[in-house]
């Protein structure tokens, strides 16, 4: 059982006062009768006056208070001391980890020994020091991804225009053309940048209207119907009542357009691509499944990352630039909505679902589906 801080604290407060109490009444209590049991032998024996003697029995005690008050207070200090240093401890060890991790050191981890307020504050920042190490690591990913998909057209273009101004080839117009193709990648990996970070600023807005949801779904089928089709991949829309949204009708065309793209590009010849969509209360949940190779159970919560990929040693032709799900997770958050993979076995495809409220009024709360229990069969 979790004790409060305060709780403990205050325990500890009270027993401390109360020893010093117990152990000053203690010491008074034996001095006076001590100092008494002296008065009377004396008072007996010597039959002195009884004002030099009730003098003398006066300053005995009033010696043994100041005594004994000395001795407490030194005995409180040293407690206070003590207690001070056991309550700061873990308070400068997540000091001294957050120093650590302010100089780029995400690995250290705060102590998280006891069972109290501390011990969640070490937790939060062991969790905040893990997130961080995680974004680190994306962002070194990110700079290496940048640099390479820039790097790779660049030294293709100086290549040819070298091998040009040399006179080692003619200017053909199949040459010319593989310039134009690789200034054309450059021109959508800048695209795609500027489009993530203008749906990163507090300007962006989406342009809603209210549209039927279907379709928008069978434009977007007849739209890839083609490349589905070239690559022998069958492409099936399930859905079976209307719903009428109030959504960006562009942006979730975009969003659409590139989880079919993803999975016609890690679907085999002969595989299908499921897209299924239904109402679920306020909600609007759709689901784009494929047969394809399947996804490692590590890499689910990644691969919304900007350019995240699940193989390393893909090319950029089998493998994307890595910024086609990062975008649509981007505009699925800006309608209020979630997007995740949902759990499969990593041989039998992958199911990408996104639950967003169906009308601007809605808010409900997002739930979601790893079962995939809410999802049409």
């Amino acid at each position: 059982m979790t004790r409060r801080l305060s709780f403990r604290l205050s325990l500890l407060l009270m027993a401390w006062s109360g020893l010093i109490l117990i152990i000053a009444s203690v010491v008074i209590v034996n001095a006076t009768h001590y100092h008494f049991q002296l008065y009377g032998k004396e008072a007996s024996v010597l039959q002195p006056s009884d004002s030099m003697l009730n003098s003398h029995l006066e300053q005995a005690i009033i010696q043994s208070v100041i005594l004994t008050v000395t001795l407490a207070l030194i005995l409180a200090s040293l407690m206070s001391i003590y207690l001070a240093r056991r309550i700061s401890k873990p308070l400068v060890q997540m000091k001294q980890a957050a120093l650590t991790m302010s100089e780029g050191e995400w690995s250290v981890r705060s102590p998280t020994n006891t069972q109290d307020e501390m011990a969640d504050l070490g937790k939060a920042l062991n969790t905040l020091a893990e997130q961080l190490q995680k974004q680190q690591e994306l962002r070194q990913s990110m700079t290496e991804n940048i640099a390479h998909e820039l790097r790779t057209p660049l030294a293709t273009l100086k290549s040819m225009m070298i091998a040009i101004g040399d006179g080692i080839w003619e200017p053909t117009k199949e040459r010319i053309e593989s310039c134009q193709d690789e200034i054309d990648r450059l021109i959508y990996l800048v695209s795609d940048l500027e489009q993530l970070n203008e749906m990163a600023s507090p300007d962006f807005k989406l342009e809603k209207s209210e549209f039927e949801f279907i379709e928008l779904l069978e434009k977007i089928v007849r739209l890839n119907e083609a490349a589905f089709t070239e690559k022998k991949v069958e492409l099936r829309l399930r859905m079976y009542t209307k719903i009428r949204v109030y959504w960006d009708e562009n942006r979730m065309t975009q969003v659409i357009n590139n989880l079919l793209s993803n999975a016609l590009k890690f679907t085999p010849s002969g595989g299908t691509v499921h897209i299924a969509a239904q109402e679920d209360t306020h909600r609007v949940i759709l689901s784009i499944q494929d047969t394809g190779i399947g996804i490692p159970e590590k890499d689910r919560s990644l691969i919304f990352e900007r350019f995240y990929r699940v193989d390393k040693s893909r090319s950029r032709k089998t493998g994307g630039k890595g910024l086609g799900l990062a975008i649509a997770k981007s505009i699925v958050e800006a309608h209020g909505g979630r997007i995740w993979v949902k759990k499969v076995n990593e041989d039998k495809g992958m199911t990408i679902i996104m639950n967003i409220p169906r009308k601007k009024n809605h808010d409900a709360e997002l739930k979601e589906v790893e079962d995939g229990s809410a999802i049409p069969s």
